[in-house]
């Protein structure tokens, strides 16, 4: 599609047109180059939200959790944005959960935007669909964006790289998860929710993250923290909404935030620099007489890899 209509879609989205909104979303989901042109046209305007990530294994009750906060919010007289990110079908790329349908008593508030994105088999889960919907929404004037993830593969890792802070979600019956993602779930949380603690082994679960927390070197202040919830009774919820709050009125007035954010627009950066650089690299090998002649001497025993790579990485920076 033309700039001049993405242009105008996004104008209109401006104006609180939910279905210009929604098209965007469509267009981003399905064309590199209107991906491209609305994080030019949305990125000046960002910066704005508080960018929230939920994250945890399947069955934690995320999506709950995400609704109950959304009503908080709206009580607080917050807008809202909901990115949902679902694993991908491999038959169409779609989003497959549908997690909206738990939403639904929220479709008639114009101040809340629900969207499910898929990842689209990209390595690591977040899809750069959902950097741009964070990005698009953030420019549109949502107070908050809450990005739920479906908790597998490295979908908890890349999560940093969109989110303020993020609540890594567990229930009782995770121990072994915990036990297998120790270094890493101290590396992503920012706050550990126990979701269902009525349940047999809440109460172990966070002794557990307390013994493990005891460990972390960090100040106390950078620690995560840790909170019960019944997210199906509503029960910890506010808790969670104020924590949430605080932790990151301490992270913006430290200056943490503005550091967290640097970071992720310099790895945001590199990725992208990275993924161009390895486009041009495998094009030339594939089409260019000289580079393709080195990899078949490589191949045939007559020059080693690492000095092919250095001659075809010189050859492409005298470009």
């Amino acid at each position: 599609m033309p700039s001049d209509p993405l242009s105008s879609l996004f104008d209109r989205a401006l104006d609180a047109d939910r279905r210009a909104l929604a098209r965007l979303f469509t267009l981003i989901e399905n064309d590199d180059s209107a991906l491209r042109h609305v994080m030019r046209l949305a990125h000046p305007s960002a910066g704005n939200a508080e960018v929230v990530g939920i994250t945890g294994p399947p069955g934690a009750g995320k999506s709950t959790i995400v609704d109950r906060l959304v009503h908080i919010a709206r009580k607080d007289g917050r807008s809202v944005g909901v990115l949902a990110v679902d694993p991908t079908s491999p038959f169409s790329g779609g989003s497959v959960l549908g997690d909206r349908i738990r939403m639904r008593d929220h479709y008639l508030d114009p101040e809340v935007f629900i969207r499910s994105v898929a990842t689209r088999g990209a390595h690591g889960g977040l899809a750069a669909v959902c950097r741009a919907g964070v990005s698009l929404l953030d420019a549109l004037g949502k107070d908050i964006i809450l990005v739920e993830t479906v908790g597998v593969g490295q979908t908890e890792l890349d999560i940093l790289g969109v989110a303020d802070i993020v609540a890594v979600v567990l229930v009782p019956e995770a121990g072994d998860t915990v036990q297998a993602m120790k270094a890493g779930l101290l590396e992503i949380a920012d706050i550990f929710v126990v979701n269902k603690a009525d349940r047999d082994g809440a109460g172990q679960m966070a002794s557990a993250l307390r013994a493990m927390l005891s460990l972390d070197p960090r100040p106390s202040e950078l620690k995560p923290h840790l909170l019960m919830t019944q997210a199906h009774l509503g029960e910890g919820i506010s808790e969670l909404y104020e924590e949430t709050y605080l932790r990151l009125k301490d992270m913006r007035d430290s200056g943490r935030l503005a550091e967290r954010r640097e970071r992720q627009s310099i790895a945001e950066v590199t990725r992208l620099v990275t993924s161009s650089i390895s486009a041009e690299v495998e094009r030339a090998m594939s089409e260019e007489r000289a580079l393709k002649k080195t990899v078949a001497e490589v191949k045939s025993g007559d020059l080693d890899p690492y000095t092919a790579a250095e001659r075809i990485t010189t050859s492409l920076w005298r470009r």
